[in-house]
């Protein structure tokens, strides 16, 4: 193999892992949407939640069932 081969073979190698990482950035960017959507569903379920534990009277929970 000569240099001028090597030398394609190099860049060829290159090129394909450029290509890769950018594919790879651009999986890693669509992924880290996706956790701050995902985040911020959870905070607003939560929320709900908080809302209607409080809405049901938490107190309820503490008394004894009315067969007691």
């Amino acid at each position: 193999m000569n240099d001028a081969d090597r030398i394609t073979d190099l860049e060829s190698r290159i090129a394909f892992q450029e290509d890769t990482l950018d594919k790879l950035n651009d999986v890693v960017s669509r992924q880290e949407l996706e956790i701050e959507r995902l985040t911020q569903m959870i905070r607003i379920i939560n929320g709900q939640l908080r809302q209607l534990d409080l809405g049901n009277g938490s107190d309820q929970a503490n008394e004894a069932p009315p067969h007691y």
